[in-house]
């Protein structure tokens, strides 16, 4: 769950400075691969754990 926490606050610090900074608008798409791939981790990780207390 730490880690989960740290790609977020990662990929939304990176999304503030890549609109905020002019130039680096490669960090906002980096921040919004980095927060899909975040969202893609967890929803597998999060999908296992419902399918193991399913088969009691």
């Amino acid at each position: 769950m730490v880690l989960f926490l740290l790609l977020v606050l990662a990929a939304v610090v990176l999304g503030i400075i890549g609109v905020a900074a002019h130039g680096l608008g490669y960090l906002l798409i980096i921040g919004i691969v980095l927060l899909a791939a975040d969202v893609a981790i967890a929803s597998v990780r999060w999908s296992r754990r419902a399918g193991r207390r399913a088969g009691r």
